[in-house]
């Protein structure tokens, strides 16, 4: 497949971007100007200054001389880049691969993209048709190479599409300039009388560059598609990504549905010749009006299974608002892993573990519907203290380093530090008769107990705890203990969980 580039020349980028936003400037005469080495110069013209002579670089004095009445504004340091940024990444619906042409214009690869348009012509119009409608006074052309595109987007006056191979032709009459070479070189060709491409473009190539340096020879053969030009890419595409341009602007949250399985079919089928499986994948919606809708999901474990990827995708269609219409789906997996075999096998008949694919896609559902963070999973930790003996796993595959300690019961919830409470007992090592938590009375009915946990001397010093397991009259369990001895000054009684 030939390579085919576009390039999109903003002729007058910052005064239409300026005029957009203060109507009031489309018809009046205006420039945008910079302060260099201690005079103030013009940056920037619209058409009405620039018929009348003013051009970029001009001492501003000098402008206002020439233009009657002219408005002169002060340029904002980094808007061109800002701008070229922005409508390059409102070009991907078009292209993938957009690169910065810096100070005004664009290079699209659209090799394989045109045919969704219809053919090239229809492409190419509907590009610089579409950034008019936005305001922005354009220009653009197609070729072969990135070079020829942007010589004839800028000099070219005949017809903006060059055919494959033709773009040697398309260059001869055009001036040196379209060549994208430096000023000084520009300036030499010109004081020799080389005024079109065709004048030099022939000549031995030892003979160019011992007059011009190897600048002159890389750009004609950029120009002409004899070496390859890097373009430095506004958004890098990631290695799996899937591209579903619409005919017609999607609205309803069906055709939502039927583009996202037909992205993530896509993505999949290509995961898993590899052997690969998705940990995080975003969905960007490209809308009519240039915003652009994202929507990402993450599991624990690797996988390529499109059902459970898009019922993770199911809980976020509600919040992609397709406003006027969305015009392109993007599927990016930014993060890949290879799949474990095991991923693969369902809920066994031996029971569930956490190396089930069911439990893991569970667990993917409730994260990405209650967040990731409200999901925890915990390991035991070689501690006597009932708040530390635990520790936060890190992922589903961290293994535990010590075994849960089973022989006494535990509750199912225990609070992160213990609350103090009121109690009422007959002797000092007896459980207590009630208990008061939070202005509330519990009449204890049935209690165990006493449990003793000593401190880690290691660690610390400090009063034992004698836990109680009790539960009151109204059948809820209470795990209690009394710090230190009943003797103790320090002693107090306090709550510390609670049973299912």
């Amino acid at each position: 497949m030939n390579k085919r580039f576009v390039s999109l020349w903003f002729r007058h980028l910052l005064t239409d971007w300026l005029t957009l936003r203060q109507p009031e400037l489309k018809d009046l005469p205006f420039i945008l100007t910079t302060p260099v080495h201690n005079r103030v110069v013009v940056t920037a013209t619209n058409l009405l200054v620039e018929i009348q002579g003013v051009t970029m670089g001009m001492p501003a004095a000098d402008a206002k001389a020439i233009v009657p009445g002219l408005k002169i504004i002060e340029e904002t340091p980094g808007q061109a880049t800002k701008l070229i940024k922005a409508l390059g990444e409102w070009c991907i619906r078009y292209s993938p691969l957009v690169a910065a042409d810096m100070p005004d214009g664009l290079i699209l690869d659209v090799s394989g993209c045109v045919h969704l348009w219809g053919g090239e012509h229809a492409y190419l119009k509907e590009i610089v048709t579409r950034l008019r409608s936005k305001g922005y006074d354009v220009r653009g052309a197609m070729a072969d190479t990135a070079g020829t595109a942007w010589a004839i987007a800028r000099f070219g006056k005949i017809k903006p599409i060059i055919a494959p191979g033709m773009q040697a032709n398309a260059l001869l009459s055009l001036p040196p300039a379209a060549l994208r070479l430096d000023a000084i070189i520009l300036e030499r060709l010109q004081k020799l009388g080389f005024y079109t491409i065709k004048n030099f473009i022939d000549m031995p190539r030892s003979v160019l560059r011992r007059r011009f340096g190897q600048e002159l020879l890389t750009r004609i053969d950029q120009a002409l598609g004899n070496e390859f030009e890097p373009l430095e890419l506004l958004c890098p595409i990631e290695p799996y990504t899937e591209r579903l341009p619409c005919l017609e602007p999607i609205r309803t949250a069906t055709a939502i549905e039927i583009a996202i399985k037909t992205l993530l079919a896509n993505l999949c089928a290509r995961l898993q010749s590899e052997g690969m499986g998705i940990r995080t994948a975003v969905l960007k919606c490209y809308r009519v009006d240039g915003r652009v809708i994202q929507a990402d999901i993450g599991t624990n474990k690797a996988t390529h299974h499109t059902g459970h990827l898009f019922k993770l995708f199911e809980l976020k269609i509600a919040t992609i608002a397709p406003g006027l219409g969305i015009e392109l789906f993007t599927m990016e997996a930014p993060k890949v892993e290879e799949v474990e075999p095991e991923q693969e096998v369902l809920w066994s008949p031996e029971g569930c573990s956490l190396e089930d694919a069911g439990l893991t896609e569970l667990l993917d559902k409730l994260a990405n519907k209650l967040g990731a963070g409200n999901i925890r999973r915990y390991l035991p930790q070689e501690r006597y203290w009932p708040e530390q003996s635990i520790k936060p796993a890190l992922s589903i595959k961290d293994k535990p380093a010590t075994t849960w300690r089973t022989g006494r019961p535990r509750p199912s919830l225990i609070l992160n530090r213990p609350e103090k409470i009121k109690v009422t007992f007959r002797l000092p090592d007896y459980p207590p008769m009630l208990f008061i938590y939070k202005g509330m009375v519990h009449h204890i009915k049935k209690a165990d107990g006493p449990e003793r946990i000593e401190r880690e001397w290691w660690v610390d010093n400090g009063l034992h705890r004698d836990y109680y397991m009790v539960e009151d009259n109204e059948g809820r369990r209470y795990w209690l203990f009394r710090s230190g001895h009943y003797t103790d000054a320090e002693s107090a009684w306090y709550l510390h969980g609670y049973f299912a």
